[in-house]
């Protein structure tokens, strides 16, 4: 699954428009739906995504030590 298409179930999920989340992360509707469709979504964003919606959003690295490095 793309980060769009992650970004946009989860918006179905949480009945919310694409337009209003774009408002909450404090981008314009239009520049935010350009990015969904050219797939250019940051991890930055991502975590503001979450944020704004009030759910968790993981991105790590495990390495074989079982240590993580992840985005804060």
């Amino acid at each position: 699954m793309t980060t769009s298409n992650m970004v946009i179930e989860l918006c179905k999920k949480m009945n919310i428009s694409i337009s209003e989340l774009a408002r909450r992360i404090g981008q314009s509707p239009q520049n935010f739906n350009k990015k969904l469709k050219r797939g250019t979504v940051s991890s930055k964003e991502m975590v503001e995504i979450a944020r704004a919606l009030n759910v968790e959003y993981e991105q790590v690295f495990i390495l074989p030590d079982g240590e993580k490095i992840k985005f804060d």
